[in-house]
């Protein structure tokens, strides 16, 4: 086997590799001597086969595994003997005109990692935001969730409903005239003023009484997911039940209780945990971001240019999927094309940063136990019906790309640890929005630092979105909830790529 190397310039690196005939020759007769033995053909006893039969009947597909295992070695061989670390796979050509029995040319291109150098973790600072959990705050989450548990009770007779009183109703839907299918019920709960039901079906029954029977018009929303009833006009025919107004949802141990808790003092227990827990995620956010803006202005190396397409072609497919679930696709798709290059360059950090990391982490012993690969190949699977998981387990146990990729957020954030250990950390306590501002300091950022602001590791992203978003979460509406066909349709979701990455 012969190698010559073509080109050396920057990260990338080119070989040609001329594998000898007779060396996949002995291939081909080292295939023959395993199969001949389970070999069968008429008039020879079982093993018997002569080899030049065994080749005359097999050959193509022998001499094809022998190309393929030549080729896997002379690679090895490429890599070993210029001690290369390749950022990607290896792309391999082989020249034109091949056939069997002559020597075979190879092209070997491909891109290396860079050398880092060690980065020194001495006089590392970082100052750490942290918000108390104010006893007012968790007053607020109770009151909060007694409100989103209130009950209610039969209103006086003859009392005409109001915003905030509960109907008990049947409908019936029609398209026409005709009874369309999914558009009725009976005995169902309506909160007036609650948003439950689609625009102007909740506001026609303000004033209605027990026992009334009512005709309304509505018009579906032109996004509502049934295809048949989109931005068309229904009526429904309404008879009213009963009336209920709210109870008083007294905030006490029985409340708790009725929670399946012990206490009022145990429900505040675990609202104010959830508080903690969720400032926890959000200094952890900004110390992050703090520490890779410490890494990031501190090392400038180059990094693979196949690495940096693979990253940003990521990104863009995600923003592009964000954009076109925007309610104008076509001009957040235009906004996002206007800032291309800007997440080219966020794309460049991420890997830069990612390299880096992995470095430090290697340096230091940083690894990610079997027993947590497990456990991350175990919730992963839970993603995927009952019957795909075991296959799941498999395909990541055979595909080192896919265990590498599932086993990056955890490695990294184990580095991020070991970091935060190392540094040397001050406290200052914050408000929650003066914590949330650091955060997010960087898009009031000036035009001219936009790029670099806007940077940083992949994975931080989608790490740290749950403690932002666990917020937002619990404050939007059960309303938002799909429900039955005169229903009002989910919240808008917002690109919330876009909004991170840019965040980042």
């Amino acid at each position: 086997m012969q190698i010559v190397e073509t080109s050396n310039e920057g990260l990338k690196r080119a070989y040609t590799v001329t594998i000898k005939a007779t060396d996949i020759a002995a291939k081909i007769d080292g295939e023959v001597s395993k199969i001949a033995p389970q070999v069968r053909m008429p008039g020879f006893r079982p093993g018997k086969v002569p080899a030049n039969l065994v080749k005359k009947m097999h050959g193509p597909a022998l001499h094809q595994e022998a190309l393929n295992t030549t080729v896997r070695e002379a690679i090895d061989k490429v890599i070993a003997d210029n001690q290369l670390r390749p950022a990607m796979q290896p792309q391999i050509s082989l020249g034109e005109g091949y056939e069997e029995g002559k020597d075979a040319e190879l092209t070997v291109d491909l891109e290396v990692l860079p050398v880092i150098a060690t980065p020194s973790l001495d006089g590392l600072k970082l100052e750490k935001l942290v918000v108390p959990v104010a006893d007012s705050e968790v007053d607020e989450q109770l009151t909060r969730l007694a409100s989103g548990a209130k009950s209610f009770e039969d209103a006086k007779k003859g009392k005409k409903a109001e915003n905030g009183d509960q109907l008990i109703i049947d409908f019936v839907g029609k398209l026409d005239g005709v009874e369309f299918e999914g558009g009725s019920a009976t005995d169902t709960a309506l909160e007036l003023g609650a948003g439950r039901f689609i625009p102007g079906f909740e506001e026609q029954l303000v004033g209605v009484k027990a026992g009334d029977e009512k005709v309304i018009t509505v018009t579906f929303p032109a996004d509502y997911p049934a295809e048949n009833l989109k931005g068309k006009d229904a009526t429904f025919d309404i008879t009213v039940k009963a009336v209920k107004v709210p109870g008083e949802t007294k905030i006490d141990d029985d409340f708790a209780k009725s929670l399946g808790l012990e206490s009022l003092d145990q429900l505040k227990g675990l609202l104010r945990g959830q508080l903690e827990q969720e400032s926890a995620g959000l200094t952890r956010t900004q110390m992050k971001r703090a520490l890779l803006d410490l890494l990031a202005a501190g090392h400038d190396f180059d990094v693979p240019p196949s690495m940096v397409e693979a990253e940003f072609q990521q990104i863009w497919a995600q923003l592009q999927r964000e954009a076109q679930n925007e309610a104008d696709p076509e001009a957040a798709l235009k906004e996002i094309e206007a800032e291309k290059e800007d997440y080219r360059t966020i794309a460049v950090r991420r890997v830069r940063l990612g390299l880096l990391l992995s470095e430090i982490g290697q340096a230091n012993g940083v690894e990610v136990s079997q027993q947590e690969m497990q456990m991350l190949v175990t919730q992963a699977a839970q993603q995927y019906r009952m019957e795909d998981r075991q296959r799941f387990v498999e395909y990541i146990q055979q595909d080192p790309l896919a265990a590498a990729q599932l086993r990056a957020p955890l490695y990294e954030d184990k580095v991020v640890d070991f970091l935060f250990d190392k540094a040397e950390v001050t406290e200052r306590e914050v408000t929650r929005e003066e914590l949330q501002a650091a955060i997010e300091a960087d898009e009031t950022a000036p035009a001219p630092a936009k790029p670099a602001k806007k940077a940083a590791a992949k994975k931080e992203a989608k790490k740290d979105a749950p403690a932002e978003d666990k917020s937002a979460k619990e404050a939007k509406p059960k309303a938002e909830k799909k429900e039955t066909a005169p229903k009002a349709e989910k919240a808008e979701k917002k690109p919330a790529a876009k909004k991170a990455a840019k965040k980042d």
